[in-house]
């Protein structure tokens, strides 16, 4: 019986970069990292196209948010190369097979009270008794534990090399003990580390936050934040252009020629645009014809025709941003034989919160139809879909992953979306040679090999046609000519840090 453990993934996630210069910055050279700030600066209007869906429980698609407005953080983050780098934690080492000791920095909870190791093992302790499980704990089981003043032990029930990282996942930012007074809920609002303090959210609509004077990483620039949760992209671009906002994320590419170059900022992010088919029931349970759709899927159509230039052309699973995987890179196999559609009805479904996905939805129907499929196109909200996806309703699904949003272990999205116990498995796929090639990666503890590993499991998983990669996104950041210091980050994790200003 296969589990499916729904993985709120959609929206981009956490922490704020601790080392200047970890990414790009949109409008100066300032990183936003560790900045003193020095005024009262004025406060940021910034849109972001996902409202929250979940109460902004930190466990799902809202730990997204609350990252990238500057409030949570975790132990660790990621740096520019994907390596785990320090955050609440300034250190870590590795003790025997299944141990690992934090040693924590002197940091404040936006409540008021001290980060301290028992702190921080009880908010990583209710993470890994949230039901569901964040992604990023999928598979593992953690026992956290303090350890004198300033160390946190943490022990997990089997071998795993890759926790700094797994840590830096949103889904896993620590909060003070106030944040689950009510068992019901979590409650992150004055409660988190980060430069901002959320203080207020207006339901689905706007969320007010202020800056967090007593951050471990310094004062930040900008006195506070006015957010919007505006989920039409063309709505984002217009606000921006006629001066209602500072920042504004995921500009659609329909819209990039309306703003002026110094106002639009695109970056290599490592989310791959994909059709997904469903291996375990419909006409795409028979790899032939799994393998006669990606024979008909003319990929190189859509990076410069559907998304206008702002795309990479699909190379894998993991794309160009994920710059050690092309010399890594390997011929797909076990693939089978296409066979020819005999007219075969197909439920294909995709999302309209990322606006380019309807339109590649589009041109996947057109050339499935072009070989001989019939296709029925479903698209609707994502909040709207994820259910029947995760339940295998439809029989192929265009979804956009980003690859390395929940753990940064480029293993954990193969494990997640294309193994049989798979929490985010959309494409149903159940292949012991599969389940084998991802195992063998998981067990891997050197970094190069992980990799390595990776993708010969990638190989494994693409030879089974489950999932035809189509294309390689590039996000579109709208930035205020007066605004410095946002952070073009490739994980999609940060958007505003303690240097962002105008």
């Amino acid at each position: 019986m296969r589990s499916h453990r729904p993985s709120r993934l959609l929206a981009p996630l956490l922490l704020v970069p601790l080392v200047s210069g970890c990414f790009a910055s949109g409008g100066g050279a300032d990183s936003g990292s560790n900045a003193e700030g020095g005024g009262d600066g004025s406060r940021l209007r910034v849109a972001l196209a996902f409202p929250p869906a979940e109460g902004l429980s930190p466990y799902g698609a809202d730990a997204t948010l609350l990252s990238r407005l500057g409030v949570t953080e975790g132990l660790t983050a990621l740096d520019a190369n994907g390596s785990a780098a320090p955050a609440l934690a300034e250190s870590w080492r590795r003790d025997g097979e299944k141990a690992w000791e934090f040693t924590l920095r002197d940091a404040t909870f936006q409540d008021g009270g001290d980060v301290t190791p028992a702190a921080v093992a009880d908010s990583l302790t209710h993470a890994t008794d949230a039901k569901p499980a964040p992604a990023a704990l999928a598979g593992v089981t953690l026992t956290v534990k303090a350890q004198g003043d300033r160390v946190v032990r943490i022990t997990t029930a089997e071998p795993d090399p890759v926790l700094p990282l797994r840590l830096s996942s949103p889904s896993l930012a620590v909060l003070s003990a106030k944040a689950y007074a009510d068992k019901n809920r979590v409650d992150p609002v004055g409660h988190a580390t980060g430069p901002f303090e959320l203080t207020g959210v207006n339901g689905a609509t706007s969320a007010s936050l202020d800056r967090f004077d007593d951050y471990w990483g310094g004062r930040a620039q900008a006195s506070g934040i006015d957010a919007r949760f505006i989920a039409d992209g063309t709505a984002r671009a217009n606000a921006l252009r006629t001066g209602e906002l500072d920042i504004a994320e995921a500009i659609p590419v329909s819209q990039a020629a309306s703003l002026d170059e110094e106002t639009r900022r695109d970056t290599a992010t490592t989310r791959t645009t994909s059709l997904l088919l469903n291996a375990s029931s419909g006409p795409f349970e028979d790899a032939g014809l799994r393998a006669a759709a990606r024979a008909a899927v003319d990929t190189s159509v859509f990076a410069e025709d559907v998304y206008e230039g702002y795309a990479d052309p699909s190379a894998g699973i993991y794309g160009p941003a994920v710059t050690w995987a092309e010399g890594k890179r390997s011929e797909p196999v076990g693939r089978a034989a296409a066979d020819k559609p005999g007219g075969d009805t197909v439920n294909l479904a995709t999302y309209d919160n990322r606006p380019e996905l309807p339109e590649v939805a589009q041109v996947v129907k057109q050339q499935l139809e072009k070989a001989g499929f019939e296709v029925k196109l479903t698209v609707r909200e994502y909040s709207r879909l994820e259910s029947d996806a995760l339940e295998g309703k439809f029989d192929a699904f265009v979804l956009a992953r980003n690859t390395l949003l929940d753990t940064g272990d480029p293993v954990a999205v193969l494990a997640s979306d294309y193994t049989c116990d798979g929490g985010f498995n959309i494409a149903q796929l159940c292949d012991k040679d599969v389940d084998h090639a991802v195992a063998e990666a998981e067990k891997t503890d050197d970094t190069a090999k992980r990799q390595a590993a990776a993708m010969d499991a990638e190989a494994r998983v693409l030879g089974s046609d489950a999932v035809v990669p189509l294309v390689h996104q590039r996000i579109i950041t709208g930035v205020a000519d007066s605004v410095q210091g946002v952070i073009l980050d490739p994980y999609e994790r940060t958007l505003v840090g303690t240097g962002t200003r105008r």
